[in-house]
């Protein structure tokens, strides 16, 4: 066995490299659930289903449906996809958020926009749902642990708002708040990241029409776990880079510092665009299962460059993307 070891005798020459403990028993306790789904998966499954179901928000979200922006795939069932989420503010394994987020009150919520626009605001969440015309759009979203889904998102264009506010030419990055309170997150207590959550783009990444600002999926509100009441969802980027529950958006000159790029710049870089030929340090970016569609045992399918949308290319043009990564 090949153990790493530093020219001064330590095993881990630096504190970066440590996988968080909170991480690393998370996984654990993954792996431990595995074995015991081996037996009884089925029941343990349909219990954190009952549990996602029963705090979904009554409230219809209906959005026309965009063919534009469509997936020719079978679509993961709604139960899966607010039952298996990564929400580190309400926990960290997977079936935490669906556990504890209903400790979230989204209404009343606004989200605050500042920093380099000459319309400055504050705005509550009915006016944002109101502020454009609603979309259904079917995107992809790949998570860097190897996962990915199918989801009918509720939204529309990012670039909508930002129009609408105006930036200035300093305005060369768009940074996400997520919020951080703990008497409503219990996750918070966690020292695996620097709370709030932060998350960054790039202007034109940000400006992209695949870029949605986020209200509904499966035509209502966002589940709380799911990043209610307002999330962003960048189809072409890891899962990480859509910030969830945003209280802040921000235009800055410089490149905002993000949440795990801060915590561990080797693993994840700013750009995050899904690369299957850029591995993680630790595993391979080159497959993914679909959750809920496809079998644990079945074989895992080719991840696409980009997570299958070649129109973003452009953008990155010239670029080095194993050095951008």
């Amino acid at each position: 066995m090949l153990i790493k070891r530093s020219p001064n005798g330590a095993d881990i020459p630096f504190g970066s490299e440590i996988t968080p403990q909170e991480v690393y028993e998370s996984r654990r306790r993954f792996i431990a659930q595995m074995a015991v789904g081996a037996v009884a998966g089925s029941a343990l499954w349909e219990m954190a289903n009952r549990q996602a179901f029963a705090q979904v928000p009554a409230q219809r979200l209906a959005g026309k449906p965009n063919p534009a922006y469509a997936v020719p795939e079978k679509q993961t069932p709604f139960r899966d996809a607010a039952s298996y989420n990564n929400f580190y503010e309400f926990g960290l394994d997977k079936s935490d958020p669906a556990e504890y987020a209903h400790t979230l009150k989204t209404r009343p919520w606004t989200v605050s926009i500042e920093g380099e626009v000459r319309k400055p605001m504050t705005i509550d969440i009915d006016s944002l749902v109101k502020l454009a015309p609603l979309e259904e759009r079917v995107y992809r979203l790949r998570c860097v642990e190897g996962w990915s889904m199918v989801i009918p998102w509720v939204g529309y264009s990012l670039s909508q708002l930002i129009k609408k506010v105006e930036p200035t030419g300093n305005a060369k990055y768009v940074e996400f708040t997520t919020l951080a309170d703990r008497t409503q997150m219990p996750g918070l207590g966690s020292r695996v990241l620097d709370w709030p959550y932060v998350e960054g783009l790039r202007m034109d990444e940000a400006n992209h029409p695949l870029t949605l600002l986020t209200l509904g999926m499966y035509g209502q509100t966002l589940p709380n776990q799911n990043g209610a009441p307002v999330r962003v969802v960048v189809p072409w980027k890891y899962g990480f880079k859509s910030g969830k529950s945003i209280v802040k958006i921000r235009f800055v000159r410089d490149q905002p510092k993000t949440a795990w790029n801060e915590s561990a710049p080797q693993e994840y870089g700013f750009y995050s665009n899904v690369n299957p030929d850029v591995d993680h340090p630790r595993w391979s970016q080159g497959t993914e299962r679909r959750v809920g569609v496809d079998g644990f045992f079945n074989k895992k399918r080719k991840t696409l460059m980009f997570n299958g949308y070649p129109e973003v290319a452009s953008m990155y043009a010239g670029m080095d993307l194993k050095k951008y990564f």
